[in-house]
């Protein structure tokens, strides 16, 4: 099977990559390698899948050093015309669109970058879909898109039109942009609600991350809500899992529908992915300390712009379709997280 994964210099895309090729499947990874982190992770991670730092050029694929059913192209998402022939030449079997301008915080700066990348971005990759006969699409959604919620756990039966960022407005809308397709022109399309996702190679803007880069140097930590949040927090390797099990089985019409946010008559299925097991902000940074040998000095702040104070999964949609289940702990995780971290940066 070909499958095009973009966002593979990212964290989820790079361990998704990973495990499609390690499986045998042909893989095309896309990415555009922006600077909103730093891109030396990137590359990072680019370099385990065999990709050469000194080879990327803009829209030149270039070919795995370890996978020979690997190349990588450096495109920007919103270039439809290099979205179209990148489509055209390599006649994917599959996509799974993970690639986006993450992060809520940064989307109260910079929304520009959200519409082109998330909007526009996801549009050219629904059209060059459309018109070159990929069987099925997965893309990445967010949690986020529950905003003012209050019911928990949040449930995809849920009605979802109050966000409170305009990240999670661009993901409401790739999930609408989505259906539209399904329903005209029969493209299976699945959206993943990430739910918190963490563990080696993740992000510097996430909290684990920046928690034990803080810890380790002996800086404050900014703990926001003066602590009272929770968060549903999911090791990468359960997320990788539930993807590839959505990649496998695309969604069919549902001929019971009966007006659930989460299915329709159309091909199309929305599904949340995370532990399903929330874990209170304290207890999470006391894991930290644990596995670190080392307290934290806890900078005390009010609750962000854009935040919500509390995350849960109800994922029993995937465990009923898929037999989707998480099984790693937190602890685990974070220890697994900081052995990556110490590796990577020497300390």
């Amino acid at each position: 099977m070909k499958i095009l994964v973009t966002g593979t210099a990212g964290f989820i895309g790079f361990h998704l990559a990973k495990r499609l090729l390690d499986r045998g499947d042909e893989v095309v990874g896309l990415d555009n390698i922006n600077d909103y982190y730093d891109v030396n992770l990137k590359y990072g991670r680019l370099e385990k899948t065999g990709i050469k730092r000194e080879e990327i050029e803009y829209g030149k694929k270039v070919n795995s050093k370890k996978y020979p059913n690997y190349k990588f192209i450096k495109l920007n998402l919103e270039d439809k015309e290099a979205i179209d022939k990148l489509f055209k030449e390599e006649k994917f079997d599959k996509v799974c669109h993970l690639a986006a301008q993450a992060g809520v915080r940064y989307s109260l700066t910079n929304p520009d970058a959200y519409i082109q990348s998330n909007i526009v971005g996801h549009m050219n990759i629904l059209e060059a879909a459309r018109h070159n006969n990929v069987k099925a699409l997965s893309y990445a959604s967010s949690s986020s898109v529950y905003g003012l919620n209050k019911k928990q756990p949040f449930s995809t039966d849920d009605n979802v039109d109050h966000p409170i960022s305009l990240y999670a407005a661009t993901k409401k809308s790739n999930e609408l942009m989505s259906h539209t397709y399904s329903y005209l022109y029969n493209i299976p399309t699945t959206g993943l609600r990430f739910f918190t996702v963490y563990g080696p190679w993740g992000r510097p803007d996430m909290a684990l991350f920046k928690f034990v880069k803080n810890i380790l140097e002996d800086k404050p930590i900014d703990v926001y809500n003066y602590g009272e949040m929770q968060r549903d927090f999911t090791y990468i390797d359960d997320i990788i899992e539930g993807v590839v099990r959505v990649i496998d089985n695309p969604p069919k019409p549902n001929p019971n529908w009966d007006g659930s946010p989460s299915s329709s008559i159309a091909p199309y299925k929305i599904y949340n992915i995370g532990n399903g097991s929330p874990v209170k902000l304290m207890d999470f940074i006391e894991a930290i300390e644990e596995v670190l040998g080392k307290k934290a000095k806890k900078n005390l702040l009010p609750m962000q712009p854009g935040d919500v104070p509390s995350t849960y999964a109800d994922t029993s949609d995937l465990e009923k379709d898929l037999g989707y289940k998480p099984y790693t702990d937190v602890k685990e995780g974070i220890r697994k997280f900081v052995e990556w971290y110490r590796r990577f940066y020497g300390v």
